[in-house]
């Protein structure tokens, strides 16, 4: 089965990570893309362009680019890029991650051999710099019914682990601006939907953090995205209303707290320690 991977990266993305990523998708998958689709959010720096113009001699008629005038956002960008598809399975890709060799090969399997199944992601490990010396893994839950309780609470899916059929992300509205939750905003809408959704139990990818990466998702910024979700619930009838007004003051109390206790209960209770 052909499929697509999407990708969207802008200027602030480290060029060694961007060509790590890319040799991930490429050179070290069982199972290749037809295209790959790039959508460069904006003007690049130099070293990425190089980067870029270097993975184009390579794969020729396979990396098909967008260069947008200006930054418009990873939603805008992506869906941008979902139009320009013209395969039905499109495998959504982190540019400063790395996929596991048999990523793809897995999710295709499974997807095919499945026409209800509209979206599939998987476990990831997190690291900072060295993919040899994990710091902690996010583990979702694996069932559709699962995830549709989980959705309620956080997002049911590693969102960059994710492969879907475009016209169903299509059919629900694509990507939506949404503050640092345009995957969540997603997903609610495709499980409101009533759509059947899955995780693999599999690591799928090693997902590059830095060490205040956690601790900084707080502040007012953050709290108006958290009543934008809590809207967004409200309307697609996903969860009792008292209920979802409690989560919402729980999440948002969250965000008010010092940059170092938040990672920490991040870590503690968000991330599943691994065994060396």
């Amino acid at each position: 089965m052909k499929f697509s991977v999407l990708i969207s990266i802008y200027f602030k993305e480290q060029p060694e990570h961007f060509n790590a990523c890319m040799e991930s998708i490429w050179n070290n998958q069982t199972v290749k893309p037809s295209e790959i689709i790039m959508v460069e959010d904006g003007p690049l720096t130099p070293e990425l362009d190089l980067i870029i113009k270097y993975w184009e001699e390579k794969l020729k008629d396979i990396l098909k680019v967008t260069k947008l005038a200006e930054n418009v956002g990873t939603g805008k960008a992506k869906n941008i890029g979902l139009k320009q598809c013209t395969n039905e399975i499109v495998c959504i890709v982190d540019t400063d991650d790395i996929s596991v060799p048999d990523r793809f090969e897995k999710q295709i399997k499974i997807l095919s051999g499945d026409p209800e199944l509209v979206i599939l992601g998987g476990q990831i490990i997190e690291f900072i710099e060295d993919i040899s010396s994990p710091s902690g893994m996010r583990n979702v839950p694996l069932t559709n019914l699962e995830l549709r309780q989980y959705a309620k609470k956080q997002s049911p899916f590693n969102n960059m682990t994710i492969t879907y059929r475009k016209t169903k992300i299509l059919e629900v509205g694509g990507y939506q601006h949404h503050l640092w939750m345009e995957d969540y905003n997603l997903f609610l809408r495709v499980i409101a939907k009533g759509y059947k959704v899955q995780n693999l139990p599999d690591v799928l990818v090693y997902a590059r953090i830095d060490n205040g990466m956690h601790g900084r998702r707080k502040g007012l910024q953050y709290i108006k995205s958290e009543k934008q979700l809590l809207d967004l619930k409200k309307q697609l009838k996903l969860q009792n209303p008292l209920y979802a007004n409690i989560l919402f003051l729980v999440r948002s109390a969250f965000r008010l707290l010092p940059a170092n206790l938040l990672g920490t209960i991040y870590n503690t209770f968000l991330r599943k320690d691994i065994k060396k």
